[in-house]
């Protein structure tokens, strides 16, 4: 992921340096819900956070550095809204809910995401976003292999690599998600939820697995 300029600096600790941050975050938030990312410019949120380009210039290096910046934390929340525990008796309640959120936060900024993750919108963003779920859906992958409960023979999954299964599963939750908001989200967060919990349980029910 790419990272500020003043994030290396020792002034990033500074009040007035996260001030700026924060005023820039918020300018570009408000202008990429009126328009594509693509067509934001440097003027554009530096005339709207009310500081000069060069003050811009002095924290990131072009638009699409900030929006990574600037989506850092929603992209967290994001993530900790998916399902975490993929091998419990009935998963199915507290799954659909993880991802009802999941999908309400995609909702909540779909100006934003829509712009991100459509068709003009930023590869380095949908790269970071990718990057992100494929790690926190592998760590929870061991965490659920490793967990109390699991059948000693569903063990043997640790010997298999389970970077490609995170990557796949992450690329297809961010596909469904990009093809959703791009049609104006016409299902509601839980019937989302609803269609894409199966999937996910389908690929995830460790304890189905056969002893190797």
């Amino acid at each position: 992921m790419a990272t500020s300029r003043a994030s290396s600096t020792p002034a990033s600790g500074d009040r007035r340096v996260r001030r700026t941050q924060a005023a820039l975050a918020r300018a570009l938030l408000r202008l990429v819900e009126e328009q594509d990312l693509s067509r934001i410019t440097v003027a554009d949120v530096a005339e709207l956070a009310g500081v000069s380009r060069s003050t811009f210039y002095d924290h990131y290096r072009d638009v699409h550095e900030l929006a990574e910046a600037a989506c850092t934390a929603m992209i967290d929340n994001l993530i900790e809204a998916l399902p975490g525990d993929f091998d419990v008796a009935d998963p199915a309640e507290e799954a659909t809910q993880s991802l009802e959120a999941f999908f309400a936060s995609l909702a909540e900024h779909a100006g934003l995401y829509r712009a991100l993750l459509g068709p003009q919108g930023s590869a380095r963003v949908a790269d970071h976003i990718r990057h992100r779920s494929t790690v926190a859906i592998q760590e929870r992958l061991r965490e659920a292999v490793e967990g109390a409960g699991v059948p000693e023979r569903a063990r043997a999954v640790l010997e298999l690599p389970l970077d490609v299964p995170a990557a796949f599963t992450a690329g297809a939750l961010i596909g469904v998600a990009a093809e959703w908001l791009r049609g104006g989200c016409p299902r509601s967060p839980a019937e989302m939820a609803a269609l894409t919990w199966p999937l996910f349980h389908s690929l995830y029910r460790i304890e189905a697995m056969p002893p190797s």
